[in-house]
């Protein structure tokens, strides 16, 4: 094994590019805009100039870099095709053997969410162990699926696209998907407050929430904390939701661990033990004891995930 790789999370914004021992430890980490004008033609152009001269100022050569890890916005083929990125500009394109031809090093590619999990279960709240679910609560609902230490990407690179189990059958609102009544629509940033401005065109109890102009999911986070009836029960139909969504995959999958990223994850022991509490209510019983922690390496998860694909 070489001593070195570079772990390249590519999002619409900018592009995290990390150097890393390939037992774990970064080196450094440095971010490059996203240039996403002409459909994306100049991505990877930008990131093979990019490591090329992180190289050359290090005087690293190619016999001491063991490759290029690449999270991509959506969904990644086992040859390394891409099969369409809307944030990025791309539609059909095999990033891997691209990037590999500007570079000269090898390069190995996956699902952006799923290469958080991996760098989740390798470095971070799922250390230690190989059957990791990670679920990311963001503006959307994200996921990635790790058995035996390898992702599970599905054979339509659609595996983890937890967001979009469905959890209710009267939805009459559309998920970002088109399809109704996905988990996104509740358990996510966007889905706490779509359901919080809903209640609070009927609600006749006093809350808090009431006094803000524009309500964030923080705001109802930080408001239950306090207390706030209403917003508890947001907060507590969210964590019902994902409890039940968990409690289904586990069934499934039979994972040691599951692992909660993203924004909303920060609000600490209030989601994670709401989170528990409806999932123990209802999983079966060989599953109650699945683990169900936070995820710590936070905006990095991609770049330390984008390692293990190279091994």
């Amino acid at each position: 094994m070489k001593q070195y790789g570079f772990g390249v999370d590519i999002g619409g914004t900018t592009c995290k590019i990390g150097l890393f021992t390939m037992n774990g430890i970064i080196k450094e980490k440095w971010e490059i805009k996203t240039n996403t004008e002409n459909y994306g033609a100049e991505i990877l152009d930008t990131v093979a100039a990019s490591v090329l001269e992180k190289m050359k100022k290090k005087g690293m050569t190619e016999d001491e870099v063991q490759g290029i890890g690449l999270g991509v916005p959506g969904p990644v083929g086992s040859d390394g095709t891409v099969f369409g990125c809307v944030n990025l500009g791309w539609n059909v394109l095999n990033v891997e053997r691209e990037l590999a031809s500007k570079t000269g090093l090898k390069v190995k590619a996956g699902n952006d969410a799923n290469v958080a999990a991996l760098g989740e279960m390798w470095q971070g709240g799922g250390k230690g162990h190989a059957n990791v679910v990670m679920v990311t609560l963001g503006t959307g609902v994200g996921g990635g699926i790790i058995v035996d230490g390898k992702i599970v990407s599905g054979f339509h690179g659609a595996g983890g696209e937890i967001g979009h189990i469905k959890m209710k059958d009267d939805e009459v609102s559309p998920c970002g998907c088109g399809g109704y009544g996905c988990l996104e629509q509740y358990a996510s940033a966007t889905g706490i407050v779509r359901m919080a401005k809903k209640k609070l065109e009927s609600e006749t109890r006093k809350t808090v929430l009431s006094t803000f102009d524009n309500i964030s999911a923080k705001n109802i986070f930080n408001v239950a904390k306090k207390g706030d009836i209403v917003a508890g029960e947001l907060v507590d139909t969210l964590c019902e939701m994902l409890g039940k969504a968990l409690a289904n995959i586990a069934a499934i999958l039979d994972p040691e661990i599951f692992v909660i990223g993203g924004g909303i994850s920060k609000a600490g022991n209030i989601l994670i033990d709401g989170i528990k509490k409806h999932y123990m209510a209802r999983a079966f019983h060989s599953c109650t004891k699945t683990e169900i922690v936070p995820a710590v390496l936070g905006n990095d998860a991609g770049m330390y995930g984008c390692i293990p694909l190279l091994f």
